[in-house]
């Protein structure tokens, strides 16, 4: 049976339908987050099933204390958090749009000091596996814990880093992300070190994290 429309207006329609619910999921959000203390928050940006006790943990997952459109100014005042973390998050977004405009935000609610963590995959490492100057260790394990079986060849393994099922739309080093930090405003931006105390412990292998703070 021949489809009456084509494949891409279908896609079109569902991606609009996607849209309208994820709009009114955001409203309901905005709305509960009203109630919540005006300074010292601390924001744990698309936190998936990983809640943090004692933060706001921010998602369209099921499990998020507010679900939020993070392409979306954040409802909370500014200067109000003490802290905003995002782990694998930020290579979801169109880069420079609307990555920059997320990270000015982020850094309008941060009250002065606060700090910012951000964590994305990083993706010096597959690429310098990929030239034959690394140790040899990203495909195997991209192969046992990270993609899914069709990866086979490192073009293979290198196309879902970057892609990951349409999900990426961003690829970050650390130089890239340091830069996207001092622009959007934030001080001091540097990469740093796995931190056990506040990072997912999955993700040690394979991730980027860099911290900046706001101008006190």
């Amino acid at each position: 049976m021949t489809p009456t429309t084509t494949t891409g207006l279908r896609q079109s329609g569902k991606a609009l339908v996607a849209e309208f619910r994820l709009w009114r999921t955001h409203r309901r959000a905005v709305k509960q987050a009203r109630g919540l203390p005006a300074t010292g928050l601390r924001l744990h940006l698309g936190s998936g099933p990983n809640r943090k006790p004692g933060w706001v943990n921010i998602d369209l997952h099921q499990e998020a204390d507010l679900q939020l459109d993070l392409r979306e100014p954040l409802p909370f005042p500014d200067g109000s958090c003490a802290i905003v973390y995002s782990e694998h998050v930020l290579e979801h977004f169109e880069y420079p749009e609307p990555a920059m405009s997320m990270l000015r935000d982020w850094l309008r609610v941060l009250a002065p000091g606060g700090t910012c963590r951000v964590g994305v995959p990083d993706t010096q490492w597959p690429l310098t596996e990929y030239c034959g100057t690394g140790e040899g260790r990203y495909f195997a394990l991209a192969k046992e814990r990270w993609h899914p079986e069709w990866c086979r060849t490192p073009m293979e393994h290198i196309n879902y880093h970057f892609r990951q099922d349409r999900e990426h739309k961003f690829a970050y080093d650390a130089e890239t992300l340091v830069r996207a930090l001092t622009v959007a405003g934030f001080v001091g931006a540097r990469q740093t070190a796995f931190d056990p105390a506040i990072d997912t412990p999955v993700r040690e292998l394979g991730t980027l994290y860099a911290t900046a703070s706001k101008r006190s």
